[in-house]
């Protein structure tokens, strides 16, 4: 099964999670999406990243990267944060369409995208990574903190609560809330509205945008994603991961 699929609408890629009712971020999720980028990467004016109706993405797929030694989960931490640096410097507009869920890895995946728009129902948004004992990856803290500020930031990771779309929006972590049958048409009219601006001109304005995150991600994420790896592999965090991967 493909766990993401590619459609376009004119010049605007859509791209949809697929793998699953939760849409766990699993191993294959990863390197499908990293590819599927790169193939869209020549054509695409915009994208728009979407998933179901009831999870976007519950994050990690909990029950196959519990089984991974550390080397193999610090191969699956690298691939999962290089996507997502990808996502976040991709040369055309991005837009999250949000109708369900986005939580943990769910959110950090949301926060690749220049805009994220959600649906006015009582779906979650959060990351819960201290609650298990752990810290929210290196790259996912600094384009939280890009996003909402270090105030805001800190709240919600210390917090390690899950909040509402209407909520999140008044932090700025949410860009638009509405109706669910008028998310996806919003979201691609105003990806082509982003997109009809000269693409060199934007590409070079994003490039500015990005320029700094991804630069201290690139010097720091070796010694980032060992202290990461140091917290998963701790007894207490693998008993905490291992009662939370019941529910997947």
């Amino acid at each position: 099964m493909q766990t993401v699929t590619k459609e376009f609408q004119d010049h605007i890629a859509i791209l949809r999670l697929n793998s699953g009712p939760t849409n766990p971020i699993s191993s294959k999720l990863v390197d499908e999406i990293s590819k599927t980028l790169v193939e869209i990467k020549g054509t695409a004016r915009g994208m728009a990243l979407c998933g179901g109706d009831q999870f976007f993405s519950v994050g990690f797929d909990l029950p196959e990267v519990l089984k991974f030694d550390r080397p193999e989960m610090g191969n699956f931490l690298e691939r999962f944060n290089k996507l997502c640096l990808e996502l976040f410097t991709a040369p055309f507009p991005t837009v999250c369409a949000l109708s369900g869920h986005a939580v943990a890895g769910g959110n950090i995946l949301a926060l690749t995208c220049d805009y994220r728009y959600a649906v006015s129902e009582e779906k979650k948004i959060g990351l819960n990574e201290l609650n298990l004992g752990l810290p929210v990856p290196y790259l996912a803290d600094m384009m939280l903190r890009h996003t909402i500020g270090n105030r805001y930031a800190s709240q919600m990771i210390y917090s390690g609560e899950f909040m509402s779309f209407t909520d999140a929006k008044i932090i700025g972590l949410i860009d638009v809330v509405g109706p669910p049958e008028e998310l996806e048409d919003f979201t691609i009219e105003r990806l082509s509205q982003i997109a009809s601006f000269q693409s060199q001109a934007f590409s070079a304005v994003k490039a500015n945008k990005v320029e700094e995150i991804k630069r201290r991600y690139e010097k720091n994420y070796p010694s980032k994603n060992e202290v990461f790896l140091d917290c998963w592999f701790s007894d207490p965090v693998q008993k905490n991961l291992l009662e939370a991967s019941v529910k997947f």
